[in-house]
C-alpha cells in the first residue's frame, strides 16, 4: 500500500513538473491552467517584458511594442482615406457624404486621415527619384486651399524658412539674439528651389532633410499639398508672377488653377451627358424603328385580311 502511495505521489510530482516546463527552441513550453495564472489581456500601461502572459526571461516580445500603433496590413486601405482630390463635383459630393455618415441612416462619420502610401524611402537616391517623378499637385489651386496652406506653413515651416519663404525665420533671424541654429534653412525664393518639382518639397515634408525632421505625422495628405501650394504662391509673388485660383504663370506643371480645373471637370461632365444623351437617342431611334417594323407588319396583315375578304366576297357573289 505504501509503495502504491509513493508511486502515485511520484507520478503526480512528475506531471506537475512537466506541466510547468519552460519554453526551449521550437517547444513553446506548457503550463497547468495558464489562463488562470496569467492574464491573456494586454496590459496597456505596462512597459516591461511580456511578464503577464509568458516567461519573462525567455520572452522576445515587449508589451510596449504590442501597445504601440501599428501600420495597416499590406494591401489594405485605412478607414478615412479617400482619393477625391481630382474627382468631379458629383463624385466628390457623394464621397464626402459617405465620410460624414450622410449617405444612409445607420452610417458612422469617418474623419479623413492623412494615411496615404508613400513609395519613396528616406535615402538620397529615393529623394532624387521623388524629385524626378512627383511633378504636379493633385489638388487644384483654390482660395481656401491657399489660405489653409498659409496658416499651416506659418505654423510648421515659417519659424525656420521665414514667412516670405526666404530662409530667414525666427530661429536664424538677426533680431533673435538667441539664434544658434546649426544650419541655414532653405531659401525657397532661389531659382534652384523655384524650378524644382513638387517632389522635392513633398519628400522633405515626409522624411525631412539635413537637420530638419519629417512632418508626415503632423500634417495630413491634403495639408502637405496645400503647404506646397503656398510655397509656390510665395515664389510667384517674389518673381512678380501669379499663382492663384484664376491663373498660374509660375509654372503650369506645378499646379492647376481652380478655374481651369472646374472648366475641365465641366467639359468632362458635359461630354458624359452628351454621350448618355446620344445613347438615349440611339435607343429611341431603335425603339421607333422596331415600332415601325411592327406597324408595317400590322399593315401587311391587314392587307392580307382585306384580300381574303375580297376573295370571299367574290366567291359569294358567284
Amino acid at each position: 500500500m505504501k509503495n502504491i502511495r509513493l508511486t502515485l505521489i511520484t507520478l503526480v510530482a512528475a506531471l506537475v513538473l512537466y506541466s510547468c516546463a519552460p519554453a526551449e527552441g521550437d517547444y513553446p513550453g506548457s503550463e497547468y491552467m495558464p489562463d488562470m495564472g496569467h492574464s491573456l489581456a494586454v496590459e496597456g500601461n505596462v512597459y516591461t517584458y511580456y511578464y503577464y502572459n509568458t516567461w519573462d526571461s525567455a520572452s522576445v516580445i515587449k508589451l510596449k511594442d504590442l501597445a504601440n500603433p501599428g501600420l495597416p496590413t499590406n494591401g489594405t486601405v485605412p478607414r478615412g482615406y479617400a482619393g477625391i482630390g481630382l474627382a468631379d463635383a458629383k463624385h466628390h459630393t457623394d464621397m464626402m457624404k459617405a465620410l460624414r455618415g450622410e449617405d444612409r441612416v445607420n452610417s458612422m462619420p469617418v474623419p479623413v486621415n492623412g494615411n496615404v502610401p508613400y513609395y519613396y524611402e528616406d535615402t538620397e537616391e529615393e529623394r532624387t527619384r521623388a524629385i524626378a517623378e512627383i511633378i504636379d499637385n493633385p489638388f487644384p489651386i483654390t482660395a481656401d486651399g491657399l489660405e489653409r496652406g498659409e496658416d499651416l506653413y506659418n505654423k510648421f515651416c515659417g519659424i525656420c524658412h521665414g514667412e516670405k519663404g526666404d530662409g530667414l525665420g525666427w530661429l536664424v533671424a538677426e533680431e533673435n539674439t538667441n539664434a544658434k541654429y546649426p544650419a541655414a534653412p532653405a531659401n525657397f525664393l532661389l531659382d534652384d528651389h523655384a524650378n524644382s518639382s513638387n517632389g522635392r518639397y513633398y519628400h522633405a515634408i515626409m522624411h525631412g532633410k539635413n537637420v530638419m525632421g519629417g512632418y508626415s505625422d503632423k500634417v495630413s495628405y491634403e495639408e502637405r499639398w496645400q503647404i506646397i501650394h503656398w510655397i509656390r504662391a510665395l515664389q510667384a509673388k517674389d518673381k512678380k508672377m501669379a499663382y492663384n485660383e484664376n491663373e498660374n504663370t509660375l509654372n503650369p506643371l506645378f499646379g492647376m488653377p481652380n478655374v481651369q480645373y472646374l472648366a475641365m471637370m465641366g467639359s468632362a461632365i458635359n461630354h458624359d451627358d452628351e454621350t448618355h444623351t446620344e445613347g438615349e437617342h440611339h435607343s429611341d431611334d431603335a425603339h421607333h424603328s422596331d415600332e415601325a417594323g411592327h406597324d408595317d407588319g400590322h399593315h401587311e396583315e391587314d392587307s392580307h385580311h382585306n384580300d381574303g375578304d375580297h376573295g370571299h366576297g367574290g366567291s359569294g357573289d358567284h
